[in-house]
């Protein structure tokens, strides 16, 4: 059999893999439009289109993202398409190195089916700052893959470096979107590096790195300097959840506060223990005044300094049933349509978000585990330790790693159970658990130092001339 025909009979099949991932990204957006909005998401919006202040008590970068789209597009739904072409777009470029990698056809349309999972389409569609970290990491995994399938072919510097720097685009963007990402990021940037150098030196692990802190700092340094949020003291929450279920009422007033902070503090316990709310005490229990936290965060913070380090055993036994609750009692598996609100924004199908409800709902049912966070821990440690052999190996440590590094992170600072604090691990572990069949028996291409010709490496029982691009 010729070279040409193959050739032609392998890009046929990238692009089929193409129209799927564009067809199932039409179809996410006709699902969600113009895009679930939970208060949250409304939030968010309200700042985009100028009608609230800036805020940093949400990552500001994502309303900034969207006004930029409203200004460009003039509608809302430019965000939800945004999202969707990211995660399609992601998993197109994964199905297609799967493929290229591999000759696995079942393997490539596998990767592309993750987004179909109900514990991946339930949140698609939603603007959330977690749905937006996911696919941002999905994409740098999508560079990084990128790179693997071009390492044996010794690609010129400028297109590695060209790579690198798109990969930490997204890796700090879903950091700038989600503070807490950072540990789930890291692991994601070591397998971007290795996966374009193979055996990078020194000197590329401090140019990386230097990249990376760079991509981080100066984004962040333009919104501080220009868009100039206004700054919530967003951090004293987990403070106050902590302070009202650790400390006792009667040790709350006699706390050294200002009179009218010790009102609200025991008041504040009293009403959590009353509607037996674990977590999220500023949203459930607390006397909001009108500035929020910025008035209480400075004496919540040195009340919280002076006394968790005598409530040692008493943090660690809340923080831990706080954790054991997101595990084993995994909340909020979906969110339905749009919160109602003042801004006119409905959702624009009915039926179809009713259709999408009977499927999450009906799966949550009847497969419980896939919508608990102990499951997916569970994956994440055993992708870290037994990633496999062969060519995806490397790769699904990393997403094993991330993902146990994202939950474990959530033990000091989760401020609720929510499923989307799960939401990037059981994308990742689905997606190392897929890579486990097609990489079984296929040797990683070997690393080629910049501009030396590397021979190809053809997977098992693949003929020399079926590789041709």
């Amino acid at each position: 059999m010729g070279q040409k025909p193959l050739v032609a009979r392998t890009q046929r099949w990238v692009w089929g893999l193409a129209a799927i991932a564009a067809l199932c990204c039409l179809a996410t957006v006709l699902v969600f439009s113009p895009g679930f909005l939970s208060p949250d998401s409304l939030d968010q919006l309200r700042q985009a289109q100028g009608k609230a202040p800036l805020t940093d008590w949400h990552p500001p970068v994502l309303s900034l993202v969207w006004r930029a789209l409203i200004a460009m597009t003039g509608s809302i739904a430019s965000m939800l398409v945004l999202q969707s072409a990211v995660l399609w777009g992601a998993l197109w470029v994964l199905a297609r190195c799967v493929w290229e990698l591999t000759r696995s056809r079942g393997g490539s349309l596998a990767v592309l089916g993750v987004g179909l999972a109900p514990f991946v389409l339930n949140f698609a569609g939603v603007v959330w700052k977690d749905v937006h970290a996911a696919f941002a990491l999905l994409a740098a995994c999508a560079v990084a893959f990128t790179g693997l399938r071009l390492r044996d072919s010794a690609p010129r510097p400028a297109l590695r470096w060209g790579l690198l720097w798109l990969g930490v685009l997204f890796l700090a963007y879903a950091i700038l979107v989600r503070k807490n990402a950072v540990v789930a990021a890291i692991p994601v940037f070591v397998m971007l590096v290795l996966a374009l150098w193979g055996r990078p030196g020194r000197r590329t692990w401090v140019t990386c790195t230097a990249a990376l802190v760079a991509g981080l700092a100066v984004p962040a340094a333009a919104i501080s300097l220009f868009a100039a949020p206004l700054q919530t003291k967003q951090g004293a929450q987990i403070m106050l959840d902590d302070l009202v279920h650790v400390l006792s009422v009667q040790e709350l007033r006699s706390a050294d506060v200002p009179p009218a902070l010790r009102d609200r503090l025991v008041a504040s316990a009293r009403e959590c223990e009353r509607v037996g709310a674990l977590s999220d005490a500023y949203w459930a229990c607390y006397q909001r005044p009108a500035d929020g936290l910025r008035g209480d965060s400075g004496a919540i913070t040195s009340l919280w300094l002076r006394e968790m380090g005598g409530h040692v055993p008493g943090y660690l036994q809340y923080r831990l049933l706080l954790f054991t609750t997101l595990l084993f009692e995994t909340d909020y598996a979906y969110k339905a349509g749009i919160t109602r609100n003042d801004l006119g924004v409905e959702v624009a199908h009915p039926r179809l978000e009713d259709a999408l409800g009977t499927y999450v709902k009906g799966m949550i049912e009847d497969v419980p585990w896939l919508f608990r966070g102990w499951f997916w821990l569970t994956v994440a440690l055993v992708l870290a330790i037994r990633p496999g052999k062969g060519v995806f190996a490397m790769p699904v440590r990393a997403l094993g790693i991330s993902s146990a590094a994202y939950i474990l992170g959530y033990l000091p600072i989760m401020p609720a159970t929510d499923f989307r604090y799960v939401y990037w691990p059981a994308l990742a572990c689905t997606l190392g658990l897929l890579l486990l069949w097609p990489g079984r028996g296929r040797t990683a291409p070997p690393p080629a130092a910049p501009g030396a010709t590397a021979g190809r490496t053809l997977p098992v029982h693949q003929p020399a001339d079926a590789g041709g691009q």
